[in-house]
């Protein structure tokens, strides 16, 4: 049976503490109106999980997919404009 004893220092020499850094929180923020969309979609969609969809519920998802759509669109070109310096 191996010693996992010298393996010890390699695995626990980079403590976690458990908090995302500042650059996890920008990616974060960046992301944020896209998933609060998301949130949204899903939140119509659970309406409808345990009864039949009415007219209103399926404009409720349609509006909900396409508020993603443009979260997405968005969230891509400001992507983009960050990556070549607002050139795009």
């Amino acid at each position: 049976m191996k010693s996992i004893a010298a393996l010890q220092a390699v695995v626990t020499a980079d403590p976690f503490d458990g908090e995302p850094s500042d650059a996890e929180l920008d990616v974060i923020e960046t992301e944020m109106p896209l998933i609060l969309a998301e949130v949204d979609l899903l939140d119509a969609q659970i309406m409808t999980i345990d009864r039949p969809a009415t007219e209103l519920d399926a404009r409720r998802i349609r509006r909900a997919h396409n508020r993603v759509l443009a979260e997405r669109r968005d969230l891509t070109n400001r992507v983009v404009a960050m990556l070549t310096g607002g050139a795009a």
